[in-house]
């Protein structure tokens, strides 16, 4: 089997990862193939259903052209900083060149031990790595920049989580890199400032080519970061996505949204939701999402320090500057999606955060569904109130609201819902997919890939996905482990 990788990173960053060959699957099975996104990427489905295809998604055997190796970086988890962290269950098999042109990753997840795995086994388990195929096809969908799963293969090797034995899986994983904050941590952190420069000389070839060569290149590529990540925050909050573990190992450079362990969308509004089950200080919870990338982001600035300027002093005045405008960049794309889901013009920024806030207000003060709130708005533009009345109406604050809401509104009811999903990932439908998937039951799990190909538009086939869960589900728990 032979497949066109060109593979920059081995080439080019020497010295910044360890070369690094899969465990042996006893019985590699390919579980599920994302069809689309392999043309996508110039990759045929038959090859990469073939034994020597489905041995390279299991990372078992790799063809002539990859360069597998387990990638180095550090990172702060929760608040904590590791200095060497790198790729404990994973490795990066090479780069392609897409049908646009654009520099892929093939990365696998669960493929064995690597040097950086710390007492872990390498392994991950079925369920989490269909939660990734879930939750990524469905950001997508979404218009989320996201990593995405090209394929989930089974090893047909027991894996052992919390006492139980289950399956052993590898997720095949697509980005347009796995640079992360932690990548950059990891040189700085030993003061490897050589290889630091050439890291970010490559990370902005790679995606911000046009600073390439220029004098103040890193400080603008810390903008362009910046500008990314909160932009990503801002779309994640506006469909209510929570990621749950925003580590600095998890932000990535390119400002897709990366590793969807403990992740969950809330059904009720509430800035203090947390899904993770390590999470007990709520430090990544909803509501905190853009104040801790920010932090993350002031944590690529000290890493950059040196880049910047000879004596890293000396860029201090200018690099906080450049930090302290991520929260100004934060509120005008949070502003841009609210104003956008509420069919309102934007009008000032004071206005604005009113308009929004007190739409959010509503709804946190009577726990009520975030998705059908947006979408009961736009059904009250088309004149019929029963379902937002059902969702808000013991708030003695909604006529007011509706009414300056209604003195404002200029979009139709059916252009708001090309911008408010009616079918995300909810928790107990996830949930309910995974544990049939493990018991070989696909069909919950197309089905909501099929949702997810277009979350906006209501079809009568998928009226089991619009609904909250019943009130017996209880608390939702997410773990990180695979």
């Amino acid at each position: 089997m032979t497949i066109d990788f060109d593979n920059s990173y081995a080439r080019d960053l020497e010295g910044m990862y360890l070369p690094f060959d899969g465990a042996p699957a006893p019985e590699p099975t390919l579980y599920w193939l994302n069809e689309a996104l392999a043309e996508e990427l110039r990759l045929s489905p038959e090859t990469l259903r073939s034994p020597e295809g489905v041995a390279m998604l299991a990372g078992s055997a790799m063809p002539d052209g990859a360069s597998p190796l387990a990638m180095a970086y550090a990172g702060h988890q929760f608040g904590g900083f590791s200095a060497q962290l790198g790729d404990g269950r994973a490795m990066l098999v090479g780069e392609v060149l897409d049908r646009e042109g654009h520099r892929r990753d093939l990365h696998l997840k669960g493929s064995g031990r690597t040097p950086f795995s710390r007492g872990g086994d390498g392994k991950a388990v079925l369920g989490p790595v269909l939660r990734e195929v879930l939750i990524g096809e469905a950001m997508t969908g979404l218009g989320i920049p996201s990593t995405r799963a090209l394929a989930a293969t089974t090893t047909g090797e027991p894996v052992w989580r919390d006492g139980q034995q289950k399956q052993g899986a590898v997720l095949a994983r697509i980005a347009s890199s796995h640079l992360r904050v932690g990548t950059f941590q990891f040189f700085y952190a030993r003061q490897e400032i050589a290889r630091l420069r050439k890291l970010a000389d490559y990370a902005i070839a790679r995606h911000d080519p046009d600073l390439t060569g220029t004098e103040d290149r890193y400080l603008a590529f810390l903008h362009r970061v910046i500008g990314r990540q909160m932009a990503l925050v801002a779309q994640w909050v506006s469909v209510g996505f929570v990621h749950g573990v925003m580590n600095t190992d998890n932000m990535t450079i390119s400002g897709e949204t990366i590793d969807y362990g403990p992740c969950a969308f809330i059904d009720a509004h509430d800035p203090a939701a947390v899904f993770s089950s390590i999470d007990s200080q709520g430090r990544y919870a909803y509501g905190n999402q853009p104040l801790l990338a920010r932090w993350n982001l002031a944590r690529l600035a000290e890493s950059l320090l040196p880049l910047i300027a000879e004596n890293p002093q000396d860029a201090l005045p200018e690099v906080q500057v450049v930090i302290e405008g991520a929260e100004a960049l934060y509120a005008t794309e949070r502003r841009q999606r609210f104003a956008e889901k509420l069919g309102v013009p934007q009008s000032g920024a004071e206005a604005d955060d009113a308009l929004i806030d007190g739409f959010l207000n509503l709804l946190t003060a009577q726990s009520a569904d975030f998705t059908l709130s947006f979408r009961a708005l736009a059904d009250l533009a088309r004149g019929d109130e029963v379902p937002l009345r059902a969702l808000l109406d013991r708030d003695p604050r909604l006529d007011a609201w509706v009414q300056e809401w209604a003195a404002r509104r200029t979009a139709s009811g059916d252009q708001m819902d090309r911008v408010n999903p009616l079918y995300i990932p909810r928790n107990h439908r996830v949930e309910a997919a995974l544990q049939a998937a493990e018991q070989g039951d696909r069909a919950p799990m197309e089905h909501l890939l099929d949702a997810f190909r277009d979350p906006f538009t209501k079809r009568p086939c998928f009226e089991d996905l619009e609904t909250p869960p019943p009130a017996d589900f209880g608390s939702y728990i997410t773990y990180c482990g695979t």
